[in-house]
């Protein structure tokens, strides 16, 4: 029996291994054996690791860092989660269902026919297949004739998830809606800037029956318009003008004085990959990650060994318009829950979105009829320069000691239509984590009747208006510091009173710290200075006697603005505090909860994990950041918006017993060259060698740092 283990568990991959092709064409099979029948069909929504509980998990990652893990080990099972609907043949019927399968063992563990509260999230078929039908149906097309259009117009459909329903706890078919464009009609270039010509428009689908059910008419008046309807010309695009941002075509052509500038590491990057997932760099150890919803996640997160975060993801990110009048109360994207931020991934391209040495991680997620699929090139890694790390310069003897930050990072691009987000885990060498969230691409643009202002939006082209919103991101922090039982301790900055036995000068303040013990929410408060620190209150550091940890500064950034009781706002409570804490369960991987389409209220999400009141001091324990952009558009943001650029940092808070970036080379760049110089004649080719790229500490050091000899001798006068 143990020959017969040893032999099936010798290609079975690392637990926290995404699935791969074949487990997922497995998993296909298992449901299409126990679900379809002569009268039904299966829709696949996803097919994705059920990460191991961690109390499987934990056990067998010490055992791996440990080196003690063998093919003997016990290891946990391979399960994979199934999100389908069952259709019935008539397509009167439809049953979203959610099953979890042994893929080694190839047998349905679990069957659940979901809720009828909740939807199954979009995919790229409906996507593609929205516009089509829309084109061929006569509501459409009667609500076009209706607008004078040129002859030769081309009409462009942008797909919408259909936000919530108007009422609280009412229960709707599942729906899309979507935006009406137009291309520009003198060029008809499939590349056109077509949010440049929206059209009043916004066609309405019902996904069972594939019919649209409707047209909604779109405002266009302005500020003295109010919420009238029906103010706008009947030639819906004569006002309208083009915008354009693929090179050949705009206006004025490019600049022609930028030179190159590349990214040279001539003996290879510093990182290593193992398998599929594991990355050395430094002294940090991870696996790489990637779900169809998340995106790329990092696990097991470790710094010389020793254990920082088990999980950190993308929760999710929900972008709520503010334009009050109908429709638009619809328009509210939760783009992680309703469709899948992995899924929209684009293929990066070497020498674009990455530059230098660049490793690349493929992904495998399923397709509608449940086969497997290899994503290319989802996520990459490369490493950067940041500036400098840490300097000081004996200012007695002119010598500077300078290392400088290096960087890596791991990084995924979603498309959404119009917008384009770019996430990355940004890893350094004193130990620091940063995530990096970018926000690009093209503002939604709805149409304005000309020379019209509006207070929901701003004009940003002739009968463009790119109306006011909200980016509301929420980050999963599962702590894991120098073990599984943390604490987080609440801290802030206060002044001390102005008195004669505690502060006779008044320059005095005082730290508080607040042991938060019970799950909750609470806020950024940066006038007090207010901090997290995620501790293990068990282990201590031996020259500080704190208890180990990291913090977190969190982002004090504007929460929702949708009223307490709109739909808008419950559907997003998530983002009523910047900070929650929760007690880890397996599965709780979600702040908006596990299905958001056409949700009316946020369930099993991150407040409602909060409300459980649960004990978190000395626990293991789930930190979650709520921060966003409120976004009230310029023209600068048009035709494309350069990138708004947002960081969270978790840095080590009394984890060491030094500066961990104490030991990072001081070297000096030899290829870096004076402006105004010639570049020297170029040597023999030889190979390269590290002795070649950094000198000894001495040749390296950036010594020459002194001032003129009158100012180095006012400073040493200065300072005795």
């Amino acid at each position: 029996m143990r020959a017969e283990r040893m032999l099936n568990l010798r290609g079975v991959p690392h637990p926290l291994e995404p699935l791969s092709v074949d487990e997922i064409n497995a998993a296909r099979d298992v449901i299409r054996r126990a679900r379809v029948g002569s009268t039904l069909s299966v829709v696949y929504r996803d097919i994705t690791l059920e990460e191991p509980p961690k109390a499987l998990m934990v056990p067998f990652l010490d055992a791996e860092h440990a080196g003690k893990l063998t093919v003997w080990a016990d290891r946990p099972p391979r399960i994979a989660k199934v999100l389908y609907d069952v259709v019935a043949a008539d397509r009167k019927s439809m049953d979203f269902c959610c099953s979890m399968v042994n893929v080694f063992t190839a047998h349905e563990l679990s069957y659940e026919v979901i809720d009828k509260r909740f939807h199954s999230p979009l995919n790229a078929d409906e996507v593609e297949l929205f516009p089509k039908v829309a084109m061929a149906s006569p509501l459409f097309k009667d609500a076009l004739a209706e607008l004078s259009l040129p002859k030769n117009v081309h009409i462009v459909i942008d797909p919408w998830m259909y936000g919530g329903w108007d009422l609280p706890g009412e229960t709707s078919p599942r729906c899309m809606q979507g935006l009406v464009y137009a291309r520009d009609p003198s060029t008809n270039n499939p590349d056109s800037n077509h949010y440049a010509f929206p059209l009043p428009l916004m066609p309405v689908m019902d996904m069972a029956s594939g019919q649209i059910i409707r047209v909604d008419r779109l405002a266009t008046g302005g500020k003295e318009d109010g919420l009238k309807y029906g103010t706008g010309p009947k030639e819906a695009l004569q006002h309208c003008r083009a915008s354009e941002y693929i090179p050949e075509l705009v206006e004025g052509g490019l600049r022609q004085d930028l030179k190159p500038l590349n990214v040279v590491q001539p003996l290879g990057p510093s990182f290593t990959v193992t398998g599929n997932s594991l990355v050395t760099w430094q002294k940090w150890k991870f696996r790489v990650g990637f779900t169809p919803r998340e995106g790329a996640v990092i696990h097991d997160l470790r710094y010389d060994g020793r254990s920082i975060f088990y999980r950190l993801s993308f929760s999710e990110m929900a972008v709520p318009y503010g334009d009050p009048r109908a429709p638009y109360h619809r328009k509210q994207a939760f783009d992680f829950g309703d469709g899948g931020a992995g899924r929209a991934a684009n293929n990066l391209e070497l020498g674009c979105d990455c530059l230098g040495l660049i490793k690349y991680f493929d992904a495998a997620m399923s397709d509608t009829a449940g086969n497997g699929v290899t994503a290319k090139n989802v996520v990459c890694m490369h490493e950067v320069d940041d500036g400098i790390l840490w300097k000081h310069t004996n200012y007695r003897t002119g010598r500077a000691v300078v290392t400088r930050n290096r960087k890596l990072v791991i990084q995924f691009i979603i498309t959404l239509a119009n917008y384009e987000y770019i996430f990355a885990y940004h890893f350094d060498q004193a130990g620091g984590v940063t995530v990096e969230t970018r926000a690009t691409g093209v503002v939604s643009t709805v149409p304005i009747d000309p020379g019209k202002t509006s207070p929901w939006g701003n004009v940003v082209s002739p009968g463009v208006l790119a109306q006011n919103h909200q980016h509301l991101f929420n980050l999963r922090i599962d702590p894991a510091i120098d073990g599984h039982s943390n604490s987080v301790i609440q801290e802030e900055s206060h002044p001390v009173p102005y008195t004669p036995e505690l502060n006779p000068y008044g320059n005095a303040y005082e730290v508080r710290q607040t042991v938060l013990d019970v799950s909750c929410g609470v806020n950024a408060a940066p006038e007090k200075g207010r901090l997290f620190k995620i501790v293990n209150p068990n282990v201590q550091n031996p020259i500080s006697g704190r208890p180990v940890g990291y913090k977190l500064v969190p982002s004090p950034t504007q929460l929702t603005l949708a009223h307490p009781d709109s739909i808008m706002a419950k559907r997003m409570g998530y983002a009523d505090h910047h900070v929650w804490v929760t007690k880890y369960r397996d599965g709780e991987l979600f702040a908006s909860g596990k299905f958001t389409n056409q949700s009316s209220v946020e369930c099993g999400g991150v407040k409602d994990m909060a409300a459980r009141g649960d004990n978190i001091d000395n626990e293991d324990i789930v930190v979650w950041h709520s921060f966003g952009l409120t976004h009230n558009p310029r023209i600068e943001d048009f035709p494309v918006m350069p990138v708004e650029i947002h960081q969270i940092h978790l840095k080590p808070a009394d984890f060491f017993v030094r500066n961990p970036a104490i030991d990072v080379p001081s070297s000096k760049n030899m290829s870096s060259k004076l402006h105004g110089t010639s570049s020297p004649a170029a040597p023999a080719a030889k190979a390269l060698t590290m002795a070649d790229v950094i000198k000894d500490d001495t040749s390296a050091t950036c010594t020459p740092n002194r001032g003129p000899p009158q100012q180095l001798e006012k400073m040493r006068t200065c300072c005795k």
